[in-house]
């Protein structure tokens, strides 16, 4: 037989008594129904407000978040009544109860049992419209400034760096401000310290009738879209250290590197003033595209903000130019040097294949690794380059010693243009990266070609790989010969010269 006492006397012991919960149990065994005492609310009678078994069976831990199932009633002073959906912060827990504050309606605090609650996530907040979970800092700023949305848009998001706490996002004419909102000890929400609200909405509510305190104003909820999606080459420029400067370009500054401090790469550091950024994108998508054993292999971008990274793979042993300049590349024989042209060649030939033109070729653009594996690096960026950056009137600044005369002269580029590059980059080659038309300006070495001047043939460099710089530098651009016909020619000479290969 259960045992019988006053109606009020069961939760008070099981309140007070809360160590006793054994011998209680066995008075008042769970499930028995006694209509002298009130029952508890039936979780049957809404199955998607039922709180799951593992919220009952394990008590909460203090400063977590509760939504109530149902209303409850407070018998004592010292409880606490809620209506269902009220939001709770648990400060401790007490047996079958919560010690919790109540987040909205009128704050207070007190007991709650833990059958009229179900523990709650960030989700709480989803009915409301300046609420968006699960999106990034960067995310919000493009909801922010994208054209839906104006001056004084504004959004609420978890904070990435702050576990339980939150941010506040808003558009400031073309840039977007962001405000910590910090959870108190009690459950409370602010943005500065002394200024406490029971819930992020009363938050809002003061803040945007007190707008000048935070300097810029709430005027509406972020206009709900889904955010634009980012590809998995897009990383955030936290994921990249940069190490040691390798060297200067046209389009920035290149470093060694490390990709979440432990993978070597090479970060191309792109220089905005000189780009055009407008165009990068396009032709990221163009260096996504490109897969070949003779080409630099692109890792990632950071192409949001700036600067522009472009992450690659690290070739350690840098440019061609330099490493045939120094003590290693100065003791290499003229077959090796001959499959630094075959590598390359190929290369060319994947871009011509696809109608890619390089526009920059030349050995400083091609990168060595330490199995002296050569790979064309930089195809396409040229391209982006600002027209008062890469012109005959900025003096040294374009590659006229490179440069095909029409590409010079009328900015006209093709895979020709290319191949009149390739025939200076095998002189660079075979010189063991002398610079080409030495002595000359670059006026003069373009009175020179037009007059039918050539680049004489380097000591080291084969005749018959003379007579195909020679035809790489034809003045008409039809007469030049493709990669394809480039790189076959010079297999065959490199397997002459050195009869081991295969």
């Amino acid at each position: 037989t259960r045992f019988r006492t006053p109606w009020n006397m069961e939760p008070f012991l099981r309140k007070r008594l809360a160590f006793l919960s054994f011998f209680w149990n066995k008075i008042w065994p769970a499930g028995a129904q006694d209509h002298s005492i009130p029952c508890f609310p039936d979780p049957g009678a809404d199955p998607e407000l039922e709180p799951p078994a593992a919220v009952l069976g394990s008590p909460p831990a203090p400063g977590q978040f509760f939504r109530a199932l149902c209303d409850f009633t407070a018998r004592y002073a010292d409880e606490l009544s809620v209506s269902r959906g009220d939001r709770l912060y648990a400060l401790k827990e007490e047996g079958d109860y919560i010690f919790a504050r109540r987040l909205s309606g009128q704050p207070s605090v007190g007991l709650v049992p833990l059958a009229y609650v179900a523990k709650a996530t960030a989700e709480m907040f989803a009915d409301q419209p300046w609420y968006f979970s699960g999106i990034s800092r960067t995310q919000a700023q493009q909801l922010l400034l994208s054209p839906a949305n104006v001056p004084g848009a504004f959004l609420i998001r978890p904070s990435e760096s702050s576990q339980g706490d939150y941010s506040l996002s808003v558009r400031a004419q073309a840039k977007v401000r962001h405000y910590r909102i910090s959870t108190a000890a009690d459950g409370s929400f602010y943005l500065q310290k002394g200024r406490l609200f029971p819930s992020l909405g009363e938050l809002l509510t003061y803040y945007k009738a007190n707008w000048k305190l935070i300097q810029n104003p709430l005027l509406q909820p972020c206009v709900s879209q889904k955010p634009p999606e980012q590809d998995a080459w897009e990383r955030p420029r936290s994921e990249f250290t940069l190490r040691r400067k390798l060297g200067k370009g046209y389009f920035g500054e290149v470093w060694e590197g490390l990709w979440l401090g432990s993978v070597p790469v090479a970060i191309k550091v792109i220089k905005s003033a000189n780009m055009k950024l407008a165009d990068l994108a396009k032709e990221i998508q163009t260096l996504k595209s490109l897969r070949h054993a003779r080409l630099i292999q692109l890792h990632a971008v950071c192409s949001t903000g700036e600067p522009v990274y472009i992450v690659t793979e690290l070739m350690r042993k840098g440019n061609l130019q330099a490493f045939l300049g120094s003590p290693e590349g100065r003791a290499l024989n003229p077959p090796v040097l001959l499959g630094f042209a075959c590598q390359v060649a190929e290369g060319m030939r994947y871009l011509e294949e696809r109608r890619i033109v390089h526009r920059d070729l030349a050995a400083r653009n091609v990168l060595v690794d330490d199995d002296l594996a050569c790979k064309v690096a930089d195809f396409g960026l040229a391209r982006l380059l600002k027209d008062d950056i890469y012109s005959p009137s900025s003096g040294s600044k374009i590659p006229v010693k490179w440069t095909a005369p029409e590409a010079a002269h009328y900015r006209v580029y093709s895979p020709k243009s290319d191949v009149w590059s390739f025939g200076v980059l095998l002189y660079e080659v075979f010189s063991y990266g002398q610079c080409p038309y030495e002595g000359m300006s670059n006026h003069e070495t373009l009175q020179q070609i037009e007059r039918g001047y050539r680049l004489p043939r380097p000591a080291a460099c084969p005749a018959e790989a003379y007579v195909l710089m020679l035809a790489c530098w034809k003045g008409s651009p039809e007469e030049r010969p493709a990669f394809a016909m480039l790189q076959a020619t010079l297999g065959t000479i490199h397997r002459r010269l050195h009869p081991t290969l295969t």
